[in-house]
C-alpha cells in the first residue's frame, strides 16, 4: 500500500480525498495556488506545497510543479481528483516515468477514451452501442453537409476535444449548417487548441444517463449501476440522482453489460464512468468515457455502502476488485450548489462569505472545502459544496432535501440553493418526467433575492 499520497486537485475533491487516505493510514501532501492558500484541504493534509499563482496554467495544470511537490516530499502516488490534469495521458505517462503511480487511467488508456472521436471508434470495435454518426473526423464542410443529409436532420456537430458544452451545435435544417460548423470549429480552436470536428444524429427527447464502472490491473471490470445527470444548464449537470427515474430492471442490465464490456474491452484501470445517451424509447448509445472519479459519486457511494476513493486506491495498488455488479437498495440525490445568481443568468458570485450554517440530520450528507470568513476565488470552477440528500424512496430523498436546502444558509455571495429549492417543488422534477432539454423552459419565479 501506498505510505503518502499527493491529491493534485483544490476543493472539496482534494478534502474528499484526503479524508479517505486518513482512514486508511496513508499520509497526504496537498498543493495550492497563492489563492488557496487558506482552503481546507491545505489545512487537512499532513504536509502542503504551494505550487503557483491563482491562474490554473500557472499552478493547478503545472505538471513541473505538481512533480517536483511529490519529489520533494517523497510520495509515492498522485490522486488527480476530477478535472484539471485528471484526464491528461501525458500526466499519467509523466507519473509512470517518475516511479510515481497515477491514480487513474494508464496514458494509453486516457488517449483511447479521452478523445471523442477515438472512444467512439473503440466502442464500435467493442460492439457498444453508439449513435450513428460520422466516422472519425469531418474532413471540411462538403463531406458535413453530404453525410448531414443522409443522416437526416437534426444533427449534432461535436468539437473532438470538447467539454462543457464548447464546440457543440445542433442543427435542424441544412440552411443553418455551414454558419454553425464554422462557429463550432472556431470556439473549438480557441477553447482547446483543437479545431476537429464529428457529427451525430441528434437524439430527440434524449436522457443523460451514465454508469459507474470499476476495473482492476487484472482486466476484470464491474459496475455499480446508474446515475441520471439529465437537468443540465448548457451542458453543465446541476443535480443527479440514483437510480433514475426512467429505469427499468431490463435496461439497467443491458447498460450495465455494455458498460462493463466497454471497461474490459481497454482492460481499463480504476474508477470510470461510461456515459450514455438515452432516447424517449430507452435506446441507448454510448456518449463518452470519463476516466477519472465524478462529481457525482457520492450518491453512488450512499445508495451502495462503498467508498469509491478507497476502491481507487486499492486498484492502483493492485489489489484485485470482487467483480460484484450492483444495483441501489436506496435512492440518493445531488445538488450541485455554485457561486451562481440564479436570478441574473447564473452570474458568478466570487467572495468572501459571511455566514454559512450547514444542514444536517439523518441521510444528509455535505461535501464542501468552504466555511465562515472563507473567500471564493474568481479563478476556477464556481462549485463550492454538493449537497446529497439518501432516503427509503425518491418521495422521500426529494422531501429531504428541500428540508436540507431550506437549512442550508450562506451569505456574502449569491448561491443557486434558490434555484435547488424551486426544483425540487417543480411538477416534472416531481414525477421524474425530465430530459437534458428540461432547463431549456425552466424559470425562476420571483421571491426576495438571497
Amino acid at each position: 500500500m501506498f505510505k503518502k499520497i499527493l491529491i493534485a486537485n483544490r476543493g472539496e475533491i482534494a478534502l474528499r480525498v484526503i479524508r479517505t487516505c486518513k482512514e486508511m493510514g496513508i499520509k497526504t501532501v496537498a498543493v495550492y495556488s497563492t489563492a488557496d492558500a487558506e482552503s481546507l484541504h491545505v489545512r487537512f493534509a499532513d504536509e502542503a506545497v504551494c505550487i503557483g499563482p491563482p491562474p490554473s496554467k500557472d499552478s493547478y495544470l503545472k505538471i513541473a510543479h505538481i512533480i517536483a511537490a511529490a519529489e520533494i516530499t517523497n510520495a509515492d502516488a498522485i490522486h488527480p481528483g476530477y478535472g484539471f490534469l485528471s484526464e491528461n495521458a501525458n500526466f499519467s505517462r509523466i507519473c509512470r516515468e517518475h516511479g510515481i503511480k497515477f491514480i487513474g487511467a494508464s496514458p494509453e488508456q486516457i488517449e483511447r477514451m479521452g478523445d471523442k472521436a477515438t472512444a467512439k471508434a473503440t466502442m464500435k470495435e467493442a460492439n457498444v452501442p453508439t449513435i450513428p454518426g460520422s466516422d472519425g473526423l469531418l474532413k471540411d464542410f462538403k463531406q458535413t453537409k453530404a453525410l448531414a443529409k443522409e443522416m437526416g436532420y437534426p444533427v449534432m456537430l461535436k468539437a473532438t476535444a470538447g467539454g462543457g458544452g464548447k464546440g457543440m451545435r445542433a442543427v435542424w435544417k441544412e440552411e443553418d449548417l455551414q454558419k454553425a460548423f464554422e462557429s463550432a470549429k472556431q470556439e473549438a480552436g480557441a477553447a482547446f487548441g483543437n479545431d476537429g470536428m464529428y457529427m451525430e444524429k441528434l437524439i430527440e427527447e434524449p436522457r443523460h444517463i451514465e454508469i459507474q464502472i470499476v476495473g482492476d490491473q487484472f482486466g476484470k471490470a464491474c459496475h455499480l449501476s446508474e446515475r441520471d445527470c439529465s437537468v443540465q444548464r448548457r451542458h453543465q449537470k446541476l443535480t443527479e440522482e440514483t437510480p433514475s427515474p426512467f429505469m427499468t430492471d431490463e435496461l439497467r442490465d443491458a447498460m450495465g453489460k455494455a458498460a462493463v464490456k466497454a471497461a474490459e474491452y481497454i482492460k481499463y484501470e480504476g474508477a470510470g464512468t461510461v456515459e450514455f445517451l438515452v432516447d424517449k424509447h430507452r435506446n441507448f448509445y454510448f456518449m463518452e468515457m470519463n476516466t477519472r472519479i465524478q462529481v457525482e459519486h457520492p450518491i453512488t457511494e450512499q445508495v451502495i455502502d462503498y467508498d469509491l476513493i478507497r476502491e481507487q486506491i486499492l486498484v492502483a495498488a493492485g489489489v484485485p476488485i470482487s467483480g460484484k455488479n450492483y444495483t441501489p437498495k436506496l435512492h440518493s440525490i445531488e445538488c450541485r450548489i455554485n457561486a451562481e445568481d440564479p436570478y441574473n443568468d447564473f452570474r458568478p458570485s466570487p467572495g468572501r462569505i459571511t455566514t454559512l450554517h450547514a444542514p444536517g440530520g439523518h441521510g444528509v450528507r455535505l461535501d464542501t472545502h468552504v466555511y465562515s470568513g472563507y473567500i471564493i476565488p474568481p479563478n476556477y470552477d464556481s462549485m463550492i459544496a454538493k449537497l446529497i440528500t439518501t432516503a427509503q424512496t425518491r418521495e422521500e430523498a426529494i422531501h429531504k432535501m428541500k428540508r436540507a436546502l431550506d437549512e442550508f444558509v450562506i451569505e456574502g455571495i449569491k448561491t443557486t440553493i434558490p434555484f435547488h429549492r424551486q426544483l425540487m417543488d417543480h411538477p416534472d422534477y416531481i414525477a421524474g418526467n425530465y430530459t437534458t432539454k428540461f432547463m431549456e423552459d425552466f424559470k425562476m419565479k420571483p421571491e426576495v433575492q438571497e
